[in-house]
């Protein structure tokens, strides 16, 4: 499996570590628009191609795929670039920055019949996987998803610290992780939904607050909190009240609402949701088969969080 990664931020660099554990897949190629940047990135990786064309990279031969680790506002048209250029694609998250967007995406799927899957990786962290196999075989019923992501991101820069030029956003990307999650975890129509924002920064141009309900077609809820004002720790917190019991997640730890560690008895070849993930997008090339995380499966997000920005918007 022949793969070029396209971007060299933080996470383009933990699909690299986890491709590493996977003994079939070979990155050929890295791409980034900093040159510099593509140099050293490669360089400490092992990867002999580096360049500041992704055309470059498509082009070389025996390239099976593409990663792409990319700004948010290129992800629609590089994902159908690369599905053109007859190479399956995994986009991180959002695949578009608009509704319109990820429906050109989906068509560029339909037209070519290419693997295009979104990293949705919170479908393949070993406990949000535990439960939904829970969910599935009615042994547990959840009631409520309680989700908290939080950022201190007052400044227009990256994970890594670096000035960029385009702003992340908390529906467009981060609330797209747990809308999607919801709607993977119930199975079910998201049938209402509300949504509120804070003051827009003068600083980034997007609201630094958020806040987001969900209520799925058998009266499941969800409600996500989100900023960029936050001081402490960063990222997410997920907890999920069930009939049975409340469990919280964060990354690959679980525990009860009392903080108790619960062993979920995990199989999987890895740990690693990326990995997990990756080997998910790779497996589905393999054996021609529609993927998880498929972007037409992944299209419904995108639509749930378009209505959301209306409503928050009014």
């Amino acid at each position: 499996m022949n793969i070029i990664m396209v971007g060299a931020g933080s996470i383009a660099r933990q699909h690299l570590k986890a491709i590493k554990n996977i003994d079939y897949a070979k990155v050929v190629s890295l791409v980034s628009a900093d040159p510099a940047e593509a140099k050293e990135i490669a360089e400490a990786n092992g990867i002999t191609h580096w360049t500041t064309s992704m055309e470059e990279a498509l082009a070389l031969p025996g390239v099976d795929c593409a990663i792409l680790c990319t700004p948010t506002p290129l992800h629609a048209d590089q994902s159908i670039e690369v599905l053109k250029a007859g190479k399956h694609v995994l986009v991180e998250i959002p695949m578009g920055a608009s509704l319109e967007e990820s429906r050109r995406v989906c068509n560029a799927q339909t037209e070519t019949g290419l693997v295009a899957m979104v990293a949705h990786t919170r479908r393949f962290n070993p406990p949000h996987q535990w439960l939904h196999e829970k969910f599935k075989s009615g042994e547990l019923h959840l009631h409520h998803l309680v989700v908290e992501t939080l950022f201190h991101r007052r400044n227009n820069k990256n994970a890594l610290g670096v000035e960029r030029d385009w702003a992340d956003h908390l529906l467009w990307h981060h609330a797209c992780h747990s809308v999607d999650l919801f709607s993977w975890q119930t199975g079910e129509p998201i049938i209402k939904r509300w949504a509120q924002q804070g003051p827009v920064s003068p600083i980034i141009g997007v609201p630094l607050d958020m806040t987001i309900g969900l209520k799925s077609q058998s009266n499941k809820l969800c409600t996500v909190a989100l900023s960029f004002n936050n001081e402490g720790p960063i990222g997410s917190w997920f907890r999920y009240i069930c009939e049975e019991g409340t469990f919280k997640v964060r990354y690959n730890d679980m525990t009860d609402g009392f903080d108790k560690a619960v062993d979920y008895d995990w199989q999987g070849v890895s740990t690693d949701g990326i990995e997990l993930q990756d080997r998910e997008f790779f497996e589905a090339i393999m054996e021609g088969r529609t993927p998880e995380a498929d972007v037409h499966d992944c299209f419904l997000t995108m639509e749930n969080l378009h209505k959301l920005e209306y409503v928050a918007r009014n």
